[in-house]
């Protein structure tokens, strides 16, 4: 998502207004083989319902309207495709998913002549793409023709069988300086690899010989995903991907030199310890060590080694693994956010935005977790090769931080959506009791000042929906196998209809829970079934009042010396 820039010397550099989280999964890297792309969707104030497009038949010469995502802008109209397949939120009826995360990069390869902005290319992309590699050739085709409206983005584009890292940018609003309209390079992640994307560019050299190049139209011919031989660690890329930057004059070494997000979008202090330190805290999950890269993380020391695009996983990766990495606020690591009073009383992992600010003369920065008060939707996209494509992509979606909501299961092949993730009755500033981005942003929000002393709730609630669902996927599944394939698609859509009805309802009496157990700052004492407990006359019981944190406590003896300590002679 779009990030507001600033201008530092020839780069754009970030003060994120929204920023987002990929992370991919090959099949072989996963412990039952499936290919995963995560997303967080951190947008400020941006209101975001569970998207679909409905399959659809089209006439000769019928034309689709482009609005860009962000703004509701009318940018255009494309030619329509004869035929679009359904689509829930990311992903697609043939098992395609596609994420995002917005890097900026050079403020001249911004094309203000585009219709394509980086939304709508996914979302078209996903309505006309049967596979991963289709997408691709089709989001750099549409790119080329139309022109690229948005700044530089890096895109998770996956299937069943593969996935892809590509990255792509504009040419500048100027056709007589580039008769080409985009610049962009696309690399698979080997299937026993993970990768991750986090607002930063990340591909870096790819003409050195590390990777087999090949053209787009040649891909399926000489390496097909599921043909005898293993597939190589393919690159493909626009045929000017590197005399483009030669001609505004941003390389001119080698091209086994090129690199692509040097030339482009080179990373910076914001870069690195607000991007590429959430990347960090993913690989240092599923590493035996990965404290060399601390430095780069850090953004602090100029020539640090950078990390690799993807590393090869010391453990198979669960989905319960990628739950937990999209909750990350970097607990554990030198970036952890409990080892300060920013949290407040009740130690939040979590920091007010703007991420600098100037204290006097100094300017201070926050650290940006993986994890995040601005995430308007969170997924899990789970597919896999070896079910029927009505059965094998299951969209695990939620309304809100992922730290703060259950990732409730909703089958990419379903007709209908749950109410509670619609647009119905609901908008960015319209609130709605039935809305499960109104009810799970207004249960986050008690939450978040409160975090320590109101979060185990939550997280208990969270962790029995995200248990219950993953305990019921078999049986489900196993259902839904049995059944004609006529009838898949409607039993696995009132499924997914009915597990979202349940989860607002759930969410909807935790939010009445929260307000009267923790009002005015105490607790109300409950027992071991979570009823308040009562007095004998019919009164709630006394309630408790904890106090600060022990923490909170000790640290705010440390900084007022002995202002507020009880005078000897006072003491009781």
């Amino acid at each position: 998502m779009k990030r507001k820039l600033v201008l530092t010397g020839m780069l754009l550099v970030a003060t994120y207004a929204a920023a987002c989280t990929n992370f991919i999964v090959g099949k072989k890297a996963s412990a039952d083989g499936s290919v995963f792309v995560t997303y967080n969707a951190d947008s400020y104030g941006a209101f975001m319902p569970l998207y679909h497009y409905p399959a659809a038949k089209h006439q000769p010469g019928d034309m689709r309207k482009v609005f860009e995502w962000d703004t509701n802008k009318y940018l255009g109209e494309i030619a329509e495709a004869a035929e679009t397949y359904n689509v829930i939120g990311n992903s697609n009826e043939w098992q395609v998913t596609i994420g995002e995360t917005t890097f900026g990069g050079r403020e001249e390869m911004a094309d203000s002549t585009g219709i394509i902005d980086y939304g709508s290319l996914i979302y078209i992309a996903l309505q006309r793409s049967k596979t991963a590699r289709q997408a691709l050739q089709i989001m750099t085709s549409l790119a080329e023709q139309y022109g690229y409206y948005s700044e530089g983005e890096t895109f998770s584009v996956a299937d069943k069988d593969e996935a892809w890292m590509l990255e792509m940018m504009g040419c500048g609003p100027d056709r007589t300086k580039s008769k080409e309209r985009t610049v962009w390079v696309a690399i698979r992640i080997p299937d026993n690899a993970v990768a991750a994307h986090a607002n930063q560019s990340r591909i870096t050299k790819f003409l050195d010989g590390r990777y087999t190049a090949i053209k787009m139209k040649d891909l399926q011919k000489k390496f097909p995903v599921n043909g005898k031989k293993a597939v190589p660690n393919l690159v493909v890329y626009s045929d000017n991907v590197v005399s483009y930057a030669r001609a505004m004059g941003w390389f001119s070494g080698k091209d086994a030199d090129f690199s692509y997000n040097a030339a482009y979008a080179a990373p910076d202090f914001s870069g690195r310890r607000y991007c590429e330190a959430r990347v960090w805290s993913f690989f240092n999950r599923f590493s035996d060590d990965f404290s060399e890269y601390v430095p780069y993380a850090a953004g602090k020391e100029k020539n640090a080694k950078e990390m690799p695009l993807w590393i090869i996983p010391n453990k198979k990766v669960t989905m319960q693994d990628l739950r937990d990495a999209m909750r990350d606020h970097y607990e554990g690591t030198p970036f952890a956010l409990d080892t300060n009073i920013g949290g407040g009383i009740y130690d939040m992992p979590y920091r007010p935005s703007p991420l600098s600010l100037k204290v006097g003369e100094q300017e201070m920065f926050n650290e940006r977790p993986i994890s995040t008060q601005q995430t308007a939707w969170s997924f899990i996209s789970q597919m896999r090769s070896w079910m029927p494509r009505e059965v094998g992509a299951c969209f695990w979606f939620g309304n809100d931080d992922g730290n703060m909501v259950a990732y409730t299961p909703m089958y990419s092949c379903i007709t209908r959506r749950p109410k509670c993730f619609t647009e119905e009755g609901a908008d960015d500033v319209t609130f709605s009791m039935d809305n499960a981005f109104w009810v799970c942003n207004w249960v986050s929000n008690m939450v978040y000042p409160r975090y320590s002393q109101m979060f185990p709730t939550l997280k208990a609630v969270r962790d029995s929906l995200d248990a219950s669902y993953s305990q019921l996927q078999p049986e489900i599944e196993a259902k839904a196998l049995a059944l004609p394939e006529a009838e898949r698609v409607a039993f696995l859509t009132n499924y997914s209809c009915q597990k979202g009805d349940e989860m607002i309802a759930r969410w909807q009496k935790l939010a009445f829970y929260l307000i009267v157990k923790f009002n005015d700052m105490v607790e109300k004492p409950t027992d071991a079934n979570g009823t308040f407990e009562r007095t004998p006359y019919g009164h709630g019981a006394r309630v408790v009042r904890p106090g600060f944190p022990e923490k909170y406590a000790r640290e705010l003896l440390k900084m007022t010396g002995d202002k507020y300590i009880v005078p000897a002679e006072e003491k009781k």
